[in-house]
């Protein structure tokens, strides 16, 4: 044939003749199915096909001519230069060769003319390391019989000139008339009675690359790309996809209100959103075993590329079989840029207006601007915030003028999320209700500088630095992080670092979890009514209410462990105390009323205690989880407020009984050091313990006898102060002694050189620090080891 290649004969060095994602789709369909990856079969039209439909059409030189006329520097006619053209192309006629050859090669897909396939667009300079062209070109679903497949073909070609797309090569430096347009005729897969989504073989907003993030909704994928609905969202951690037993670190219920499926046509693409039934919105679209099976066709598929991809899947209802439906470069992150990093930091905080996912890392203020549809962008002004019900890529002209994007629909894989990467513009998606929040006008700021995106209200001031990670040199004294939220996890893991020396896991109890764990023990005896009503309200997937304790503990563990593995993390466990704990939803119940919570009912007295021994076992569940489950063994355990050696022998042989016995799996526990009897009695703790860190607040707090939160005596509590320092000075030296590592957690090494100074010249193991000082805290330790 000569103007149609079928899937067979097509391979990844044809994206001259077939576009680069025909060429992708061919290169899978001949050297991944035997590593079990299933492409759906199909055939494309080459771009001899497309200047050939051209020259018989006499169309080519009237192009050339009608792009001169573009107006390049406001593209104030770019709509009607775009329909021209469009215009001429739709007007054209197919030769009867290639006619016969499309409906030839649609029949012997499916021996007969009325199979049913996905027509997509494949422009040759699409899908290419530098260049995604994501949206620019046209795709039509279920299209059935040879007549409307030959319409969806042109249509196809006249989609290499839509507004969108003309801009976007204006933008890239393409010259209009070198690119052609192949179409590929695919199989449709069934994915309107199961699901479908997007796949990246890497963290999409970091750039993390030991992540596999997947996005999944009912019905046909368009509504992920188009951002109509809050997709399901999976992370997987792929260096244990085929060691752990379930390597899915992170799992996130969307809404998907809508469903995309086929309407009853004439053979023409023909799709409608219906209403998503309440049990499928409440359901997650894939099973593990799903989720771990994409996962591992991603990993094959990026290896064999050898770079990192995004891809699209579907399943399909009537077999239930998984299959790729395309492949192309992700053309957001390089690794080269990792070495550079600009920090963004809000100086001030206002009334949070709305909140969703955040794309990006970065912070910006402008006027808010509302429109429904790209046909107001003549209301956006350069600098000002889009906000938008979601977007197609008919605004990707307009994307570039906004200093900012928030959408109330959509996740990290829909339309506005991949181009406002690409344009390195912060976006935040899926608010839900954002035009209810911000008023149309009102300056606001919308700040990126985690996971979950914020917009306050007004224009906020913040700092932004520039960081050249090449110049810094680690110390041989290790730099650790204090962390607690796992948002920002990923990110962190591109600054130098020796791990994680402190997790904090009462973030993630007070942020995601929200519920006292004895309260979802014994939710049956709560008396509290307010407290079940909120209970129920969070944990209505979950017949048992414990499990969700587990689940959502053992997840922001688990991701803080995998961006940073193999170094080592080492995770508190919890530290509130009873005032606390109190404060958590249905806490009231189970905590004491005490006139001074700091010195009472809290760290390894309380986890055998009868009133918190089961929510300690809860505990202990999810790390095992992280630890056995995830295989992330990088984590380690410690054990906080530990005043004697009976509480450490007691606290030890309890998790013994709940499954983390010190030493199996290469099971490390160390201890908090931040009681005088610690220091004193370290050699015969050393005994029960692989290592200890220095909690240097409630250290210098009990060697001073100073509250350290009272306000009347700050000026006395100093962690300078001589006698605190000889109390880490001999915690250092016996723990050296000893043969255990012993490090630090606080703020003192970094605000203080001189502290840093003293912790190298005692030869401290490590200093952990908060994200924000650890870069002063590495320039700290380093000055001291040169002046050794």
């Amino acid at each position: 044939m000569k103007f149609i290649k079928k899937f067979r004969e097509i391979s990844i060095k044809d994206v001259a003749k077939v576009g680069g994602k025909n060429a992708s789709l061919g290169e899978m369909y001949n050297e991944l199915s035997s590593e079990g990856v299933l492409v759906p079969d199909g055939f494309a039209t080459t771009s001899e096909a497309f200047w050939t439909f051209l020259k018989t059409n006499k169309i080519e030189e009237k192009l050339k001519g009608l792009l001169k006329t573009l107006d390049r520097k406001s593209f104030e006619n770019l709509s009607i230069v775009g329909a021209e053209a469009r215009k001429l192309i739709l007007a054209g006629e197919f030769s009867k060769e290639f006619s016969e050859e499309i409906i030839s090669a649609y029949i012997a897909l499916g021996n007969g003319d009325n199979i049913q396939v996905a027509v997509r667009s494949s422009a040759t300079a699409e899908d290419l390391p530098n260049a995604s062209f994501a949206g620019q070109h046209d795709t039509f679903l279920n299209i059935t019989g040879a007549e409307a497949l030959l319409s969806a073909i042109k249509n196809c070609f006249a989609s290499l000139y839509t507004n969108r797309a003309i801009k976007y090569r204006e933008d890239k430096d393409f010259l209009h008339h070198e690119i052609a347009l192949s179409v590929g005729v695919q199989k449709m897969v069934r994915s309107d009675i199961s699901c479908s989504g997007i796949g990246f073989s890497l963290e999409p907003e970091s750039g993390f690359k030991n992540i596999i993030h997947l996005s999944g909704v009912w019905g046909l994928g368009e509504n992920i790309v188009q951002g109509l609905v809050n997709p399901d969202e999976f992370d997987v951690f792929k260096p244990n996809i085929d060691k752990a037993e379930n390597p899915i670190i992170q799992k996130k219920l969307g809404h998907k209100e809508l469903s995309m499926v086929y309407a009853e046509s004439n053979g023409h693409s023909s799709t409608v959103n219906i209403e998503t039934p309440l049990e499928k919105q409440d359901s997650f679209v894939l099973a593990d075993v799903e989720i771990i099976k994409l996962s591992r066709w991603i990993l094959l598929i990026e290896k064999h590329y050898n770079h990192p991809v995004d891809v699209e899947w579907a399943k399909d209802g009537l077999t239930n079989e998984l299959f790729i439906t395309q492949a192309r470069p992700e053309t957001v992150h390089r690794e080269e840029d990792k070495r550079f990093y600009i920090e963004y930091h809000l100086k001030q905080k206002s009334e949070v207006l709305t909140s969703g996912s955040a794309i990006g890392s970065s912070i910006a203020t402008g006027k808010a601007r509302f429109l429904k549809s790209p046909d107001e962008g003549h209301k956006l002004n350069h600098g000002e915030i889009l906000v938008t019900n979601n977007t197609s890529p008919d605004w990707d002209p307009l994307l570039k003028l906004a200093a900012a994007v928030i959408t109330e629909r959509g996740g990290r894989t829909s339309h506005a999320a991949i181009v406002a990467r690409e344009l390195g513009v912060p976006a935040i998606v899926g608010t839900n209700n954002a035009t209810e929040k911000i008023k149309d006008g009102e300056m606001i700021t919308v700040s990126c500088e985690g996971k979950t995106g914020f917009v306050y209200k007004g224009a906020l001031d913040y700092d932004t630095k520039e960081i050249d990670f090449g110049n810094i040199s680690l110390p041989k004294t290790e730099a650790k992080f204090i962390l607690s939220d796992p948002d920002r996890a990923f990110q962190l893991s591109f600054y130098p670092n020796n791990g994680v020396g402190l997790l904090r896991m009462e973030f993630i109890i007070t942020h995601q979890i929200r519920i006292h764990p004895m309260a979802l023990v014994k939710y049956d005896e709560l008396k509290d009514i307010g407290a079940r009503k909120s209970i129920e309200e969070l944990t209505w997937q979950y017949k048992d209410k414990s499990d969700f304790f587990v689940e959502e503990l053992s997840r922001g563990i688990a991701v803080i462990a995998a961006a940073f593995s193999p170094k080592e993390v080492i995770v508190r466990l919890s530290d509130f105390k009873s005032n606390e704990y109190a404060n958590l939803i249905g806490g009231r119940q189970f905590e004491p009323l005490e006139e001074n919570p700091m010195l009472g009912f809290r760290g390894a007295a309380r986890y055998y205690h009868p009133n918190y021994k089961d929510a300690f076992e809860l505990e202990c569940n999810a790390i095992k989880r992280v630890r056995e489950e995830m295989g992330l063994d990088n984590l380690k355990v410690m054990i906080p407020f530990c005043r004697t050696i009976n509480e450490a022998k007691n606290v030890i042989e309890l998790m013994k009984e709940f499954g983390l016995e010190r030493g199996k799996n290469s099971l490390e526990i160390y201890m908090m050091v931040e009681i005088p009897s610690n220091v004193i009695l370290l050699e015969d703790f050393a005994e029960y313990f692989d290592g200890f860190s220095i909690g240097s607040n409630d250290l210098t707090q009990l060697t001073l006898g100073v509250d350290r939160d009272s306000e009347l005596m700050a000026d006395a509590f100093d962690e300078n102060n001589a006698s605190a320092k000889e109390m880490i000075a001999t915690a250092i030296q016996k723990a050296r002694k000893a043969g255990k590592k012993i490090g630090l957690c606080g703020q003192a090494p970094s605000d203080f050189p001189e502290f840093a100074s003293f912790l190298v010249e005692e030869k401290i193991s490590s200093i952990s620090f908060n994200p924000d000082a650890l870069l002063k805290g590495i320039e700290n330790i380093n000055k001291a080891e040169s002046e050794r």
